[in-house]
């Protein structure tokens, strides 16, 4: 299957934050390399949307409509539509993710 994948505005967004959060607190280089690492994995979901797990916090809800990688700490959350994917939150791991997912998934 090799479908497009598209990252919606909340995970652009998480991206950013990442990567001025990592620019500020190590340095701008690392920054460059845990987006590229991110946006590696994320383009893969093009050729291997199946691969991903799914979130823990939301299969104790019932809910199996949305699946996620795992690049380091981050959480890359998604959902398969067709041939396509949908790329919702990318997120650390490291966070309160029960939270976080009920907030910006359902």
């Amino acid at each position: 299957m090799s479908g497009e994948v598209f990252v919606t505005e909340d995970a652009t967004r998480d991206m950013y934050g990442i990567f001025d959060y990592i620019a500020d607190h190590d340095s701008p280089v690392t920054a460059r390399d845990v987006m590229g690492g991110l946006e590696e994995v994320i383009a893969a979901l093009a050729d291997f949307p199946e691969r991903g797990d799914y979130p823990k916090e939301l299969v104790r809800l019932g809910i199996r409509e949305y699946r996620e990688v795992h690049f380091k700490p981050y959480r890359i959350v998604y959902r398969v539509l067709g041939d396509d994917v949908y790329v919702y939150l990318v997120a650390d791991g490291r966070r309160e993710m029960q939270g976080l997912l009920t907030r910006r998934l359902l």
